[in-house]
């Protein structure tokens, strides 16, 4: 699996969209891009898979996930 591939991003949003749909779901700042989803709704079946499309849990700012392969360039 290629990392930054247009389709892993779409994976992982179909995985999100199984939890929520919120009004503002996604925000990029210094190369990051977070996804506003409670990580503690998550499984950790779709924990797992999200981590290998490259969206981990933000353990620093927040309840969601974010990622450095799909942020601003």
């Amino acid at each position: 699996m290629s990392k930054d591939k247009l389709s892993n991003l779409k994976e992982a949003i179909e995985i999100f969209l199984k939890y929520d749909d919120p009004e503002y779901p996604t925000h990029c700042e210094h190369d990051v891009m977070y996804m506003n989803i409670d990580v503690n709704v998550v499984s950790d079946e779709d924990k797992i898979k999200l981590d290998e499309l490259g969206f981990f849990p933000d353990t620093e700012c927040g309840e969601g996930f974010k990622s450095f392969r799909f942020g601003s360039a």
